[in-house]
């Protein structure tokens, strides 16, 4: 018990002598040979978010290396930030833009005197980003203020006009901007103009505490005051000091306090427009209005605004508005269209949760795929069960080969894809709902009741409403028994890839004897024999490969083998998709009529009941659990193997 105190204690001190060791003051000429020897301690608000992000590591996606990341975006370079690793999944185009914005502001270019304004629906990720926007200021080293100073003002603003061009040769940075009115008051009463004796200190960003982070919530129409944006006069000093003192002022709007850092506007066009007026200044001019009759403020601070696309709609169709539009920077940011990434998003919050029930296979990947179905626009060219494979980066076949339709070729002929449909959070409360009825474990089957029960009960239009049970009860009831018939099959094939193996080396070397009209060695005798045709027809089958279409599939998987191996990758069942479906439709085959008997079956006998035992043990190595299985086999016998 006693170590636990020290370690506690340690823990604390630890932090303290962290933090005093950031803490810095001293005078400004001081300040100046502190950044004379570290020029980017100047660094105005956008240029300082930029490298916060780029800082953290930037990365081009190998898409040589993956083939499926590379049918997803084609040959355009992908950039993965670390920044934004581990939280935000299939938003890749987004998150780019998003550090382009900030990477053309930090080099001065007009994106410097714009808002940045994400638009998308609800649950897609726009707080979420500002979030970590926000989260990612506080974990910052502490930057330089002018001490005293209530809007955090930057010390080289301190330095006359005249002498700016000198001092930016000396110090190799931009200065810009300039002093708040209470400062220059105590610059010129306190210090006696003697600006190279103010005192500067170091500053940690704060939400919590109100330092360098504004936050500007939606406001109500009647009563919107302004001093929320640029502060107020303190009415008790005016006793005390005249009505144009500095002194009077109240600096605490959030412009002022995200000085230096970020100001968040909240479902920014719910505010009336005369309110949002101040953004105009505060972005092209760098200024505020002061309160009273005080003249302006500088601001150097990240706008950033977002809201759902109805909103914006509404404010973009007024045309009054075109001073504000014309300042914004729009970075869509609509919802996941990738079933892999969406996955990846239920299992990040699932983990976050308390929740200790087992989620048993498929579970998270049915409730995507209806996440992800309702976010789709219809197609002429494919379904939309097909369009979220390929979206997904599947090859997905067409009378045994690939279907020759690319991403971009689907995307190009969308118009709101991704800006509608079902969020993530209207997801996640089904799988708490499934969690909480089920403690042990959950799994595909009441994942998709909880799902039909929120749909019928959902406040949607009738349309809507029959579209999206018709992908539960019949586009996903059907997709999940495809998944399911193949787990059964994988436990009742003792050694299922062992197997598939030896299909596959099976089907090479009687393909390639075929294609090059040789022969076959037989490994146990050396014999030589001609190629199994009926072999090779038996697999070939099994994806509609059949009369003159079987010489044209041999040469192009034998082909597409031989290149695999020329550039050194690692060849198995699963290298060429085809060939990796016939294989595992002709496994499933074989077994599928003794899997349903012993399913089905009330009582076994002694080898069907080792067989029936054996297949449960595979299903738990698989990761279902021994409650789930009872459950989900009954499933397969009633709408699987029906007689």
């Amino acid at each position: 018990m006693q170590a636990d105190k020290v370690d506690f204690a340690a823990l604390i001190e630890n932090d303290r002598i962290e933090r005093q060791r950031q803490e810095w003051q001293g005078t400004f000429l001081e300040y100046l040979e502190l950044v004379k020897a570290q020029p980017d301690l100047a660094d105005l608000a956008h240029r300082r978010v930029y490298h916060m992000i780029a800082g953290r590591g930037v990365a081009d996606l190998d898409l040589e290396a993956d083939p499926r990341a590379k049918r997803v975006f084609g040959d355009e370079p992908v950039k993965v930030y670390d920044f934004f690793k581990d939280e935000f999944f299939g938003m890749e185009r987004t998150l780019e833009k998003i550090v382009r914005y900030f990477h053309a502001a930090a080099m001065g270019g007009e994106e410097a005197r714009q808002v940045l304004y994400f638009m998308g629906p609800v649950g897609s990720g726009k707080s979420s980003l500002m979030e970590r926007l926000k989260r990612g200021l506080e974990e910052l080293e502490p930057i330089f203020v002018i001490d005293g100073s209530p809007n955090y003002s930057n010390p080289l603003c301190l330095i006359p006009r005249h002498l700016r061009p000198a001092f930016e040769e000396m110090l190799g940075v931009r200065i810009e901007g300039d002093i708040d009115p209470i400062t220059r008051h105590r610059l010129m009463t306190e210090f006696k103009g003697e600006y190279e004796k103010m005192p500067v200190r170091t500053m940690s960003f704060s939400i919590r505490g109100r330092r360098g982070v504004g936050v500007v919530p939606p406001v109500d129409p009647n009563n919107q005051d302004t001093s929320v944006l640029i502060g107020s006069e303190d009415i008790s000093k005016l006793d005390r000091y005249s009505e144009g003192d500095p002194r009077v002022l109240e600096l605490s709007g959030a412009f002022n306090v995200g000085n230096r850092g970020l100001v968040e506007f909240i479902e920014v066009f719910k505010n009336e427009t005369e309110y949002l007026h101040t953004m105009i200044t505060a972005t092209q001019e760098k200024m505020v209005p002061a309160p009273g009759r005080h003249g302006t403020v500088y601001v150097d601070t990240c706008i950033v605004a977002h809201s759902n696309e109805a909103e914006w709609q509404k404010f973009k169709a007024d045309h009054t508005n075109e001073a504000i539009l014309d300042r914004i920077v729009v970075v869509k940011v609509p919802y996941n269209l990738r079933l892999s990434e969406e996955v990846k998003i239920y299992r990040k919050f699932l983990g976050r949760s308390k929740f200790e029930a087992v989620i048993a296979p498929h579970t998270l990947e049915i409730a995507s795929m209806f996440a992800i179905l309702s976010r789709l626009e219809p197609s002429a060219k494919c379904d939309l069960m097909t369009k979220l494979k390929i979206y997904n980066g599947e090859e997905v076949l067409e009378k045994g080969r690939p279907k020759k339709l690319t991403v971009r070729e689907l995307r190009d002929d969308t118009r709101r894809e991704g800006l509608f449909g079902v969020s993530t959070r209207f997801i996640m409360k089904a799988l708490d709902s499934a969690l909480a009825q089920n403690e042990d474990s959950i799994h595909p089957i009441n994942v998709r009741e909880a799902l039909i029960g929120m749909v019928k009960e959902a406040d949607i239009a009738d349309d809507t409403r029959k579209h999206y049970l018709e992908f539960l009860q019949d586009t996903l009831h059907k997709a999940y028994l495809e998944l399911l018939e193949k787990d059964i099959t994988k436990a009742f094939v003792f050694s299922f890839k062992g197997q598939a193996e030896t299909l596959f080396q099976n089907y090479l070397d009687h393909a390639e004897a075929y294609v090059t009209k040789t022969k076959v060695k037989d490994p146990a005798t050396r014999d030589e024999m001609q190629p199994d045709e009926g072999f090779l027809k038996s697999i070939e089958e099994q994806i509609a490969i059949i009369g003159p279409a079987a010489d044209g599939f041999r040469q192009e998987v034998i082909a597409y083998l031989w290149a695999a191996t020329r550039r050194g990758e690692k060849i198995d069942y699963e290298s060429y998709e085809p060939l990796k479906e016939a294989i595992e439709k002709k496994l499933m085959n074989s077994v599928r009529d003794i899997s349903r008997i012993i399913t089905k079956a009330r009582t076994r006998d002694e080898e069907q009941r080792q067989k029936y035992d054996a297949m449960v043990e595979n299903l738990i190595g698989q990761g279902y659990t021994e409650a789930s299985i009872d459950t989900i086999l009954k499933y397969a016998a009633n709408h699987l193997w029906k007689d």
